[in-house]
């Protein structure tokens, strides 16, 4: 069944409740900022069961301690969006196939969700750790419809922002955007205040359209996350091994931002003191509420 996914912003909030003798319950609601993060060393291997003393976390150039850690090691909710567009009536066969070797990438403990988009978003399979359940949604989809490319980012962004723990989000087109409401600058906005790592697969149409691939990138980016173009569908599979290579090696940090007028764009930089000749994949920073 169809359904249109609501827009939510990207925040995690942590109620304490304090139970009085009297029966009184006060609840305090505190915004955490999640930073996901890649390290890589000089040889451009992964860098593994770092501790999260290893890490400085500076906002706007001001240390901030880390409230949250989950090493690479623990459990990822992925969501796969796929473009199901008219267009795509060609490329799909070649395109399902890929994405069932991306799911049995996965781990066991990691859940994987399934959507599908032309003008408006189907959720094909909810999260599940059944990897042959998500196969069989992937296999069920149907080219037909125009591209709301901008608009099922930022709504699947925001349906999966409410899961905890580690997320990201890939997609997969085939074409320009002909159908959004949002355009670019508003969904590069929604975008950054998630905080999900974007992972954009284009081929087809949309690699002849170089202000489409700078958009997709820029999105990218932002969430800390990679854009890919796919010259070849017979590339689509080692490029989905790429991003779930990556994905299997990512933290996730999470701290208490300062205070700050709303609205304000905060640069985030992560740094290894004690490690050198490294690099750091993660989002530049994030917007304050």
């Amino acid at each position: 069944m169809k359904r249109i996914l609501p827009i939510s912003l990207a925040l995690l909030c942590c109620p304490l409740l304090y139970a009085q003798s009297g029966g009184l319950v006060i609840r305090t609601e505190v915004r955490i900022v999640e930073v996901y993060a890649t390290v890589l060393d000089h040889r451009g291997r992964y860098l593994d069961d770092l501790h999260q003393d290893a890490f400085q976390l500076l906002d706007n150039g001001a240390p901030q301690p880390i409230v949250t850690f989950e090493s690479s090691a623990t459990d990822l909710s992925c969501a796969i969006l796929l473009d199901t567009t008219a267009s795509m009536a060609g490329a799909l066969p070649k395109v399902k196939n890929a994405i069932h070797q991306l799911i049995d990438e996965f781990r066991d403990n990691d859940w994987v969700a399934v959507y599908g988009f032309s003008t408006g978003v189907e959720t094909l399979q909810e999260f599940t750790r059944d990897k042959a359940a998500a196969k069989r949604a992937v296999s069920r989809t149907r080219a037909e419809g125009g591209t709301a490319l901008f608009d099922a980012i930022s709504r699947v962004a925001g349906e999966i922002s409410r899961r905890s723990g580690k997320k990201a989000l890939i997609v997969f087109t085939d074409g320009d955007d002909n159908a959004s409401v949002l355009n670019v600058h508003r969904a590069t906005e929604r975008a950054k205040k998630m905080g999900i790592p974007l992972y954009t697969a284009a081929e087809g149409e949309a690699l002849r359209k170089p202000e489409l691939m700078n958009q997709l990138k820029e999105l990218s980016h932002v969430t800390g996350g990679k854009a890919y173009a796919v010259k070849s569908l017979n590339d689509a599979a080692a490029i989905f091994r790429d991003i779930s290579e990556e994905l299997r090696h990512t933290y996730l940090l999470a701290f208490k931002p300062p205070e700050s007028p709303s609205g304000d764009w905060r640069p985030i930089q992560l740094t290894l003191p004690g490690i050198r000749d490294y690099t750091i994949q993660a989002k530049a920073g994030y917007f304050s509420q």
